[in-house]
């Protein structure tokens, strides 16, 4: 349950920190150009809040990534593992071969 609310949590953090540094204005002006608006909505220091935005974006795309890959080393055993401790059982229950045995003369 833990793992997939944190897998969830996680595939939101990558999609906004795409669209974070996708809006960033970059050398070519980003997309930030083509949304003209959005300087009036964030004031005057809008490359200073995306990237902040940017930063603690980063930081929880790491953490979660670490937590994941936690999670998912205590969660996924292999299946030789899961199996290990059970005893084998005897060749009594395998069918033998029923085929002669072929003469050498």
């Amino acid at each position: 349950m833990l793992y997939t609310l944190l897998l969830l949590f996680h595939v939101f953090v990558v999609i906004a920190l795409i669209a974070v540094i996708l809006i960033q204005r970059g050398r070519s002006g980003g997309l930030i150009e083509a949304l003209g608006g959005v300087e009036s909505i964030f004031g005057t220091k809008t490359s200073a809040f995306f990237v902040k935005v940017t930063v603690v974006l980063a930081v929880l795309f790491f953490v979660t990534t670490i937590s994941l890959a936690y999670l998912s080393k205590q969660r996924g055993k292999s299946l030789l593992d899961k199996y290990k401790d059970i005893p084998a059982q005897e060749e009594k229950n395998t069918p033998s071969s029923s085929l002669p045995a072929a003469d050498t003369k």
